[in-house]
């Protein structure tokens, strides 16, 4: 398996393929050319006709904003190479200097003509919860020294910045009102959530209301197009940020507890990317939002010093109870259902961890076995419902 760095991005949301891939993509064209001073951004196939829904504009936009620009959307070009393809053009005194393609190949990886995608190496001989337990019970180590020890030595610092990013997303998100972009008129709830509390709310009521915030607060940054950390996508960045915030506000955990929850939880993400898939339009919503409740089910256990066997139940009661979730966004937009689905699935984390703690010993289902199933399950969903906004909710939402 690949280093857990590439499940943890930090970019510009709602779409690691339409807004990261684009955005990291005009970045390294101003590294290429820094004496441009104006570039021509040229959107091909799906990021011409989906990138308004997405924010590709925005994205790229936002990036270039230091310089003037103009971006393209062109319908009608055919991308042999890839459909998220986009060229930027950079010229000086209104002569061209140069022009280069970017193919946005999902996840935020970006590659050109010249290369392919950055950190193509396996840093883990291991590829299944089940073998890497063996590893860890044998020399007697938690899964998130299995992780520090095979990652490269700033992995810990990485995680430091991933930890910040998702923090300052919540912050940022809890601190602003008003309607999401893209025509749904979608009210910001995150402020309200955290800052409503009843006159007898009960200890189950403020940990639901809280953890809801921070799960909306990242949620509603991303389809802001904030900086957000895919976990382990943009539609599903606020699970993770939510439990760890709520659980370590709560119980005093420090940074480095954090950092080997983190640990985990990518290193749970990357058994479901290895072996299965993260991606909504190849298995629906389970692949992205099951994933995230895995991997932040798997992080409360690692923070509560759960043993290997509570932290792989946590795990697999979290994606199993997500068997079959459609990924149907209204319009497209990663906001119906995508924001509540977040909260929800932050909750149920939580629960997870409940019934690790208890019930684990009488398990019947492996980690490994159910993200096989969720895999199966998501090739037999039809298409339908897999991130196309062309059935279930969507389409009657539309229709109304």
């Amino acid at each position: 398996m690949k280093s857990i760095k590439n499940l943890y991005k930090i970019g510009l949301g709602p779409s690691s393929s339409h807004t990261m891939g684009p955005s990291f993509a005009a970045e390294d064209f101003l590294k290429v050319y820094p004496q441009a001073d104006q570039i021509k951004v040229t959107l091909f196939g799906s990021l011409a006709k989906t990138g308004k829904g997405h924010g590709t504009d925005r994205a790229v936009s936002e990036t270039l904003s230091n310089i003037p620009h103009e971006i393209v959307f062109d319908y009608e070009t055919e991308t042999p190479v890839h459909p998220n393809t986009v060229e930027f053009i950079a010229y000086q005194n209104k002569v061209e200097l140069g022009r280069k393609f970017y193919y946005s190949i999902g996840g935020g990886e970006i590659q050109t003509d010249e290369n392919r995608p950055t950190d193509e190496r396996n840093i883990y001989q291991e590829n299944t919860f089940e073998s890497i337990a063996k590893i860890c019970k044998s020399k007697n180590i938690r899964l998130s020294d299995y992780v520090f020890e095979n990652e490269d030595p700033d992995i810990k610092d990485y995680l430091m910045k991933v930890w910040q990013t998702m923090q300052n997303a919540i912050n940022e998100g809890l601190s602003k009102s008003g309607t999401l972009p893209g025509g749904l008129a979608v009210e910001r709830k995150a402020q309200f959530l955290f800052n409503q509390k009843h006159i007898d709310e009960s200890p189950q009521t403020r940990e639901n209301r809280l953890v809801c915030s921070y799960a909306f607060a990242v949620s509603e940054q991303n389809a802001d197009c904030g900086i957000i950390v895919t976990a382990p996508t943009c539609g599903s960045c606020g699970v993770v940020p939510a439990v760890l915030k709520y659980m370590q506000d709560k119980n005093n955990f420090t940074d480095e507890d954090i950092l080997r929850a983190l640990a985990v939880a990518g290193l749970i993400g990357n058994i479901v990317a290895t072996n299965a898939s993260i991606s909504g339009a190849e298995c629906g919503c389970q692949a992205e939002v099951g994933t995230a409740c895995s991997m932040a089910a798997a992080a409360l256990a690692e923070l509560f010093e759960m043993g290997i066997d509570q932290i792989e139940y946590a795990a697999e009661v979290a994606m199993e109870h997500h068997l079959g979730l459609t990924c149907d966004p209204v319009c497209g937009l990663v906001q119906i259902p995508c924001i509540e689905r977040n909260a929800v699935a932050a909750m149920r984390a939580i629960n997870a961890l409940s019934l690790a703690n208890f019930l684990f010993a009488s398990r019947k289902v492996s980690f490994d076995v159910v993200v096989e199933t969720m895999y199966q399950t998501g090739k037999d969903l039809s298409h339908l419902y897999r991130e196309t906004s062309e059935g279930g909710l969507a389409k009657l939402y539309e229709n109304k």
